[in-house]
């Protein structure tokens, strides 16, 4: 296990390494993977400058874990953080193990009187990240342990790098229904079908686009710099793409101003309809980014 230093903080984190170069870092808080890097030196995950380290607070970037709500959608009468607490909560490292072509850190986390002060319910989590060649897999799992039903959410909140926004578009949406948070933020009944067979970034934006991997053919996000093919598993049926744009950035504390133009969140998502899994049954979704 290696140590992350910052000027304002000491969080407990694991490598992954191949020997080509490929490079991840994953931070036992939130089991938060803060990097990327390809073989040829290429950063594939946005980590905000101004990201809070402090070991409690939510990470500003890499891939944030929501569980087990996404945004502030209430899950029944119970209220829960906003994206829940799995992103601020302490895992533990199960295993870690590598090889010449992969490496693979499976990250655990468990009910405890801290998750059940938000959330009433017994179960036991899983993140897997798996590194290969030019790849990067993160699987969720959970496990209901309790003696009764209960529901969740989920989203792997994945911040992309961008060379530039302006200039990145994300080719597979074409056709697909969504909702979009910032022309009907009080109205998730207004869906519509993208137009465009490249989706482009001029402002704000947060599209909750359904029937994800059922539907959609393989994503690919496009820059300068090359691109980046995005697949997820058929039972993560949303995808969320984000990008705050120059207003909402610059009123984002842990995010510098023109921290917008480098990155766009492109989320394996299942949030519309929650999943409910009874006593003793397990639930497993993944997100999978290639570069192309």
């Amino acid at each position: 296990m290696l140590t992350f230093v910052t000027a304002n903080s000491t969080l407990p984190e694991i490598g992954l390494n191949l020997p080509a170069g490929d490079h991840v870092r994953i931070a036992l808080h939130g089991a938060h993977v803060l990097s990327w890097q390809t073989a040829d030196g290429q950063e594939r995950l946005y980590l905000s400058p101004k990201a809070v380290l402090d070991g409690q607070s939510p990470i500003r970037g890499g891939v944030p874990v929501c569980f087990p709500q996404f945004n502030n959608r209430v899950l029944g009468d119970v209220v829960l953080p906003k994206h829940g607490f799995a992103r601020t909560s302490l895992w533990q490292l199960e295993s870690q193990t590598a090889s010449p072509i992969e490496a693979i850190a499976t990250l655990t986390l468990q009910d405890s009187p801290q998750t059940r002060a938000f959330w009433p319910c017994a179960f036991a989590a899983q993140l897997q990240v798996r590194l290969t060649s030019g790849q990067l897999r993160l699987e969720f799992s959970v496990r209901n342990t309790d003696a009764v039903a209960w529901p969740f959410a989920l989203a792997l909140h994945t911040y992309l790098q961008v060379s530039g926004i302006t200039q990145a578009m994300l080719h597979g949406l074409q056709g697909q229904i969504y909702w979009d948070a910032v022309q009907h933020l009080q109205d998730m009944t207004v869906r519509q079908p993208q137009a465009e067979a490249g989706l482009t970034f001029a402002s704000e934006m947060d599209r909750v686009y359904a029937a994800a991997a059922a539907a959609l053919p393989t994503l690919v996000l496009h820059d300068k710099t090359g691109a980046l093919q995005i697949t997820q598993s058929p039972n993560l049926t949303e995808t969320v793409v984000w990008n705050p744009g120059p207003v909402l950035c610059a009123a984002l504390a842990d995010m510098p101003d023109d921290g917008y133009k480098h990155m766009l969140c492109v989320e394996a998502a299942r949030i519309d309809a929650p999943i409910t899994l009874h006593p003793g049954e397990s639930w497993t979704g993944w997100q999978q980014l290639t570069a192309i």
